[in-house]
C-alpha cells in the first residue's frame, strides 16, 4: 500500500525546538512574536490530520495551486499523476492511457487510489480520478475535497496553449468540450467546497481562495444570523441570540418579532468571479451564488447542488429558467413566470421546501403557515407537494388567503393544489390581516407550546419573512444582469436600473442584495399600484397607515399596506441598529405611522426611487404594449412598465421584473384588450386569450391545472385569529395524529 504521512507534524515550542532567535524575539517583542505564532498556528491547525484534496478538470491548475497551498501550510504536497500513478505504473500517465484504453485506464487509476493513504497533506487529483466512485469515496474519508471550478472556455484556452491533445475519454467522436461537460457531474458529486475561479486569475490568488474556503468550511461560527430587532449589547451578552441558517429556515420569524438577517452581511463577489458566470447556465449560477450564502455545515455543497438541480430542472418550462427579453428601447423584461404556478414565487418555493426538509430534525413534525395576496399560496402548495413521500409525512401546509382579494384563476390554483397534507382557507378580510394574524400566532407562546406538547408539532413560515424565501431571489436579479452582458447589450461593469412591482418589499430587497454582492445595479425602482404607501414613504420618509384603507386592484399581489421586508432594509441602512428598528415598527403597530430621520432618508433615496400607477394606466399599458409589440404584460408588470416609463432617465438599460404570467389575471387582461363580453369561466377565459396567439403563449401549468381541478371546494372563515388557530389545530389532528 502507498503511504505518505505528515512528515512535519504541528511543532510545539519547547526547549528542544525553540531557537535562540525566537526566544530573543519573544522576550524583546512579545506582541510581534504573538502575531507570528498566531499566524503559524492558524495555518497548521487548519489541516490537522485531514488532507486538502484539490479536484477539477485538466488545466484547472491543481498541481500549481497545490504546491502554493502546501508551501503556505508547510505540509507535504502530493500530485496523484506525478507522485503516485507514474511511480506505481513506472510509465507516464499518457503512455498508460494509450496502452490500456479509456475504460481500463479509469479502473487501473481507481485501484491505485484505493491503495493510497496520506495524512495532513495537500493532494492534487488527476482530472479523471472523480470518475471512479470507490476510489473517490476512499479519498474523501480523510480529506476535504476542494473543487476548482474554472469556466470551460478558460480550460479549453489553457489546454490549447499547453498543446494537450490527449485526456481520458477524448476520441474521434467526442470533442474536448464534450468531455469537460461530461465530467462536471462527477466533480459535483464529490466536492465539499467549491472554489470558483472566475476569469483566468493568478494561481497565488486561487491558492488564497482555497485557504479561505477551507477556513470557512471548518468554522460555521462565522456565519450566524440575528434578528432585526436585537440590540448590539444584547447580542454580545446572549449566546443564544446567534442562529445558523438551518435554525432560521425552520424558525422563520425571530422570537422578538423581528426578521432574521446575516450578522456579517452577504458575501461580495469580485468582478472576475461574476464575469466567470457569464457563460454559465442559470442552475450553475445559482449553485455558485447560494453556496457562498449557505454554510456547508447547514447544507453540504453537493447536497445543495442536487437540490438546486431538482428545483430548476424539469419544473420550469423554459430551459433558461429566467430569460431576459427585449421589450422596446432600453427596456428589458425579466420573465419570472416559467415555473409550475406561473409567478416569481416559484423561484423560492421550488427550492425552499427541499432546504426546509434538509434542515429540520427528524424527531418533530412541522406545519408551514402561509399568508398570501395571490401567488404565494399555490407556489407553496405546489413546492411542498414535490417533496419525497417520507418528508411529506412530517410536513404539512396551511395556506390563508383573502377570500375576495385574489383573482378567480389564483383561487382556482390554490384550491386545486390542495393535498391531504396541504389545505387552503379563504379569510373574509384582506392580506394585511392574514399576514398580521400569522405573525401573532407565531409569537403566541401558549399556542405554539400547546401544539408542541400535545401534538409534537412546530410551526414554520414560508412567507417572505423566511430568509430562505429571499435568498433564491437574489440569483435571478444577478442572472438577468449577466444575461445582458452575455447578449452583448452592455459590457460587464456598466450599470442597469431595475424596476419591480412591489408590495411586501421582498423582491426589490433581493435586487438590492444582488447589488451589495457586486452586481452593478444603479437604482432600484419601486413600482406601486394605488396602494402606494411605499411610494409615499420612499419620497418623504414617512410611513403612514392612518386613514388608509386597502384598495382592491387588478394587481392584487401588491395590494399590501404593511411591507414586512422593509424592516430588513431599514435594519441594513441603520447599521444594524435593532433598537431603532424596534422603535419604528412598534410605533407603526401602535400608532399607525413612523418617520425616518433625515440621514436615513438620504441613504434610502440613494438606493431607491418610487412611483405608482393607477388602474386606468395599468390597463392602458397592457393594451399599448400588445398593440405595438404583440406581447401581453400581466397587470403587475404593467404597473412596473408605467412607473419605469416615468422615472427612467434612459442613460442605461432598465430591467423590468415580469413577476407573473398574464393568464393568471385573464379578466383584467381581456378588459385591457377591450373584449366586450367576458365569460366568467376561468378556463373559457384562457381559451379566449390563447386565440390571440400572443407572446408569451398561455401558461401550460395553469391550463392543465384548470382542466383537472375545476373550481373545487375550500373552507372560508371569519377574520378572527382564534378561528385561524382552530383551523391549524384541526389540520394537525387530521394529518399527524
Amino acid at each position: 500500500m502507498f503511504h505518505i504521512f505528515q512528515y512535519r507534524p504541528l511543532r510545539l515550542i519547547t526547549q528542544n525546538s525553540l531557537s535562540s532567535m525566537c526566544l530573543k524575539l519573544m522576550l524583546s517583542r512579545p506582541v510581534a512574536f504573538a502575531q507570528i505564532w498566531k499566524s503559524w498556528f492558524s495555518s497548521h491547525s487548519l489541516l490537522g490530520n485531514k488532507n486538502i484534496i484539490l479536484m477539477g478538470p485538466p488545466g484547472a491548475g491543481k498541481t500549481t495551486i497545490g504546491r502554493i497551498v502546501g508551501q503556505k501550510l508547510d505540509c507535504p504536497v502530493i500530485d496523484i499523476d506525478d507522485d503516485v500513478l507514474e511511480t506505481t505504473w513506472n510509465m507516464s500517465v499518457s503512455e498508460k492511457l494509450q496502452d490500456v484504453g479509456y475504460e481500463e485506464f479509469l479502473e487501473e487509476e481507481g485501484k491505485v487510489l484505493l491503495n493510497f493513504s496520506a495524512s495532513g497533506s495537500v493532494i492534487s487529483l488527476s482530472g479523471s480520478n472523480p470518475m471512479h466512485a470507490a476510489g473517490m469515496q476512499h479519498m474523501k474519508e480523510n480529506g476535504i475535497v476542494v473543487y476548482l471550478d474554472v469556466p470551460t472556455t478558460v480550460i479549453m484556452s489553457r489546454l490549447k496553449s499547453m498543446a494537450v491533445d490527449r485526456i481520458a475519454g477524448l476520441s474521434a467522436g467526442h470533442s474536448l468540450k464534450d468531455i469537460l461537460q461530461f465530467r462536471k457531474p462527477f466533480y459535483k458529486r464529490w466536492y465539499d467546497i467549491r472554489v470558483f475561479c472566475g476569469e483566468d486569475v493568478a494561481a497565488e490568488i486561487v491558492a488564497e481562495k482555497v485557504l479561505d474556503a477551507v477556513k470557512r468550511y471548518q468554522d460555521s461560527e462565522l456565519e450566524t444570523f440575528i434578528s432585526t430587532r436585537s440590540s448590539r449589547s444584547g447580542r454580545s451578552m446572549e449566546k443564544d441570540s446567534h442562529k445558523y441558517f438551518s435554525d432560521i429556515v425552520v424558525q422563520g420569524l425571530a422570537p422578538d418579532g423581528g426578521l432574521f438577517v446575516p450578522e456579517r452581511r452577504l458575501p461580495k463577489f469580485t468582478a472576475g468571479e461574476w464575469q466567470g458566470l457569464i457563460e454559465a447556465t442559470y442552475i450553475e449560477r445559482a449553485e455558485v451564488i447560494l453556496e457562498r450564502c449557505i454554510h456547508p455545515a447547514d447544507i453540504p455543497a453537493s447536497k445543495l447542488a442536487e437540490i438546486i438541480g431538482t428545483a430548476y430542472g424539469d419544473n420550469f418550462s423554459c430551459s433558461k429558467v429566467a430569460p431576459v427579453r427585449h421589450l422596446a428601447g432600453n427596456q428589458f423584461l425579466l420573465e419570472l413566470f416559467h415555473g409550475p404556478t406561473a409567478s416569481f414565487k416559484d423561484f423560492a418555493l421550488q427550492l425552499m421546501p427541499h432546504l426546509f426538509a434538509s434542515c429540520i430534525p427528524r424527531s418533530c413534525n412541522y406545519l408551514i403557515l402561509v399568508a398570501t395576496s395571490g401567488d404565494t399560496g399555490s407556489a407553496v402548495l405546489d413546492g411542498f407537494s414535490r417533496l419525497h413521500d417520507t418528508d411529506k409525512q412530517r410536513i404539512a401546509v396551511m395556506n390563508f388567503f383573502p377570500e375576495d382579494g385574489v383573482s378567480p384563476i389564483q383561487k382556482s390554483q390554490m384550491i386545486g393544489c390542495q393535498k391531504e397534507n396541504a389545505r387552503s382557507v379563504g379569510v373574509r378580510s384582506d392580506f394585511d390581516f392574514c399576514q398580521t394574524a400569522i405573525k401573532q400566532i407565531f409569537t403566541n407562546s401558549d399556542f405554539t407550546g400547546f401544539l408542541t406538547v400535545e401534538y409534537g408539532t412546530a410551526l414554520a413560515a414560508a412567507n417572505s419573512i423566511n430568509w430562505a424565501r429571499l435568498l433564491p431571489q437574489i440569483v435571478y436579479h444577478a442572472s438577468a444582469y449577466l444575461d445582458l452582458v452575455h447578449q452583448g447589450i452592455i459590457p460587464f461593469g456598466s450599470p442597469v436600473d431595475i424596476c419591480i412591482p412591489t408590495g411586501n418589499f421582498g423582491n426589490i430587497l433581493a435586487a438590492f442584495y444582488a447589488k451589495m454582492m457586486g452586481i452593478p445595479i444603479r437604482k432600484c425602482i419601486c413600482a406601486s399600484n394605488e396602494n402606494n404607501v411605499l411610494t409615499d414613504f420612499i419620497r418623504t420618509g414617512v410611513y403612514d397607515l392612518r386613514g388608509r384603507k386597502l384598495i382592491s386592484t387588478f394587481s392584487s399581489a401588491v395590494d399590501i399596506l404593511k411591507s414586512s421586508n422593509l424592516e430588513r432594509y431599514l435594519h441594513l441602512i441603520a447599521n444594524e441598529d435593532g433598537q431603532l428598528v424596534t422603535q419604528l415598527f412598534n410605533q407603526l403597530e401602535n400608532q399607525g405611522h413612523f418617520q425616518l430621520q433625515k440621514d436615513l432618508l438620504e441613504k434610502l433615496q440613494q438606493d431607491l426611487v418610487a412611483g405608482w400607477c393607477s388602474e386606468e394606466d395599468c390597463l392602458a399599458a397592457i393594451h399599448s404594449v400588445y398593440s405595438t409589440t404583440g406581447y401581453i404584460l400581466d397587470t403587475h408588470t404593467a404597473v412596473a412598465k408605467v412607473v419605469a416609463d416615468r422615472l427612467q432617465d434612459r442613460t442605461c438599460p432598465i430591467i423590468i421584473s415580469s413577476t407573473a404570467h398574464y393568464s393568471k389575471f385573464a379578466p383584467a387582461i381581456l378588459r385591457a384588450l377591450r373584449i366586450a363580453e367576458i365569460n366568467q369561466n376561468p378556463l373559457s377565459q384562457l381559451h379566449l386569450l390563447s386565440s390571440y396567439s400572443a407572446l408569451p403563449p398561455i401558461h401550460w401549468g395553469l391550463l392543465e391545472a384548470l382542466k383537472k381541478t375545476g373550481n373545487g371546494d375550500h373552507q372560508v372563515c371569519a377574520a378572527d385569529t382564534s378561528v385561524l388557530m382552530h383551523h391549524i389545530e384541526t389540520l394537525i389532528q387530521n394529518h399527524f395524529m
